[in-house]
């Protein structure tokens, strides 16, 4: 099994939920993210989803993309994102998921690109830009690497397009589930009708469900995990911190957020009545 999804059905088993911090590689530097990195480790993080910096990040939010932009300013690219996550590997053996956009798969090489995720340890990959009905190729090179593909869901997601997602289960780490629709940033709070949806989501995938989008706070998560998901994972919250005038700030900000979210996802929930 995907050593990512071990990662994830351990937490469930153990009633609790995975926490899953996301950073974009390269920035603000090399040096300090992969100090973030294993910041967010220390912090309580199971596992890291690590964009790669793109100039045109359409899924993400204002925060986001001041990230991306922060690290292609610093001479962040696909080749140094991939040294990042060698370094991160000899420090920490924290499972990594990548998420990112479609053109620097193609830039690269779909098989090469797999391959060298495989090389670095990556154990999953999204891309936020590939329809279903187009990611044939990528979940093939996926697969032939050991990389499993992960799907995006939400509350638009028909029967079909679920069926089809189903069919990539085998291979799949988790499904990514939008804990609201739109683009990434934060949220005053969890839409109500999510536990509906991530029963629907439940019951058509087998696979662990993390909820993304809008999540910032341990109070989000406590409300994530009572609409049933199985793990979160927060960006703009975090990332945001990263603007902070020193290093050093940075580092204490995120450390004590992140260890707070953690704490929210860790906490077991009391055992079902009888």
């Amino acid at each position: 099994m995907n050593a990512l999804r071990r990662v994830l059905e351990a937490r469930t088993a153990a009633r609790q939920a995975a926490f899953v911090p996301f950073l974009v590689a390269g920035d603000p530097g090399a040096d300090a993210s992969l100090e973030h990195c294993s910041t967010l480790v220390a912090a309580g993080a199971d596992a890291l989803e690590i964009g790669f910096p793109f100039s045109d990040p359409p899924a993400d939010g204002p925060v986001l993309q001041a990230a991306a932009l922060r690290a292609l300013r610093g001479g962040g690219t696909t080749l140094r994102s991939f040294e990042l996550l060698e370094a991160l590997r000899r420090r920490h053996d924290t499972p990594v998921s990548l998420l990112l956009y479609v053109n620097l798969v193609l830039q690269f090489g779909v098989d090469a690109f797999y391959r060298r995720c495989a090389d670095v340890g990556v154990s999953a990959v999204l891309l936020a830009d590939v329809p279903l009905e187009e990611a044939g190729p990528f979940v093939a090179a996926a697969r032939s690497h050991g990389v499993a593909p992960v799907f995006i869901a939400s509350a638009l997601s028909s029967e079909e397009r679920l069926a089809r997602i189903r069919a990539h289960a085998d291979d799949g780490a988790y499904l990514y589930a939008v804990a609201r629709v739109g683009i990434t940033g934060e949220q005053a709070e969890v839409d109500p009708a999510l536990a509906t949806t991530l029963d629907r989501l439940h019951a058509a995938v087998p696979l662990p469900i993390l909820c993304g989008f809008g999540i910032s706070t341990p109070a989000h998560i406590r409300a994530v995990r009572a609409a049933g998901a199985d793990g979160a994972i927060v960006g703009s919250a975090l990332v945001r911190h990263l603007e902070a005038p020193s290093r050093d700030a940075a580092t204490s900000l995120l450390r004590e957020h992140a260890a707070s979210l953690a704490a929210a996802c860790h906490a077991p929930l009391s055992a079902p009545s009888v």
